[in-house]
């Protein structure tokens, strides 16, 4: 399957680029609204996983060129892109491609992190009424830590949630996440709940501030 990462240059987009293509079978594909740096990071991700053993060619270029190549594609942009990335991108996407979004809104003053999620209620609700018709949206890998998961010397050993209104794209995008070695997928209902799943992400990052060794935070139910 073809997997585009729409902001893989990124912290996030970096992490699911490396991670994907060193333990899952899948192609992956980066975007970026600069294609030349799109290309420069792919190299570099290449090189990285070339230096494990593993020889893969990752694809690169502008957002809307790997889009409307791919199944599967990931937003990882900051949240306030969210939206205006998938309407850029809307005209290269197929009947039937899942869109993507880890993206979680944040504030931040002296007493830390602070969920602040869009009038819509979450940042992936809102996502959700950018894609077009036949395109469906899945809510992933929100409370992952960037840093633990480009490591790829890092056990994982987390859980992420997945959430969206069509069980099947629910499905595949489970089936990619459960492909990366140390994490686990959850079902975690339809759209509606989304900002119980974004809010999380402050919270771990407020927990992995004030307690040494616990930088790379994640999220593991027993």
């Amino acid at each position: 399957m073809d997997i585009a990462i729409l902001g893989g240059t990124g912290d996030i987009g970096e992490g699911l680029a490396l991670r994907v293509a060193y333990h899952t079978s899948h192609d992956v594909l980066i975007g970026s609204r600069d294609a030349q740096k799109a290309e420069t990071k792919a190299a570099e991700y290449e090189t990285e996983l070339d230096s494990r053993g593993t020889e893969v060619t990752i694809e690169a270029g502008a957002n809307e060129d790997v889009a409307t190549l791919a199944d599967v594609v990931v937003v990882a942009v900051p949240p306030y892109y969210v939206d205006d990335t998938i309407e850029y991108v809307a005209d290269d996407l197929d009947e039937g491609d899942i869109v993507v979004s880890p993206a979680t809104g944040m504030d931040r003053d002296d007493d830390g992190f602070h969920y602040a999620p869009p009038p819509a209620g979450s940042v992936t609700e809102h996502a959700a009424s950018a894609v077009p018709e036949g395109v469906h949206l899945v809510g992933a890998f929100h409370n992952l830590a960037a840093g633990r998961l480009a490591n790829l010397d890092a056990d994982l050993g987390v859980d992420t949630f997945v959430v969206g209104e069509d069980d099947d794209a629910k499905g595949i995008v489970t089936d990619i996440a459960e492909g990366i070695e140390g994490l686990r997928a959850l079902d975690a209902g339809g759209l509606a709940n989304a900002a119980e799943v974004e809010s999380l992400t402050p919270l771990l990052v407020n927990v992995a501030m004030h307690n040494d060794g616990l930088h790379d935070l994640g999220l593991e139910l027993k």
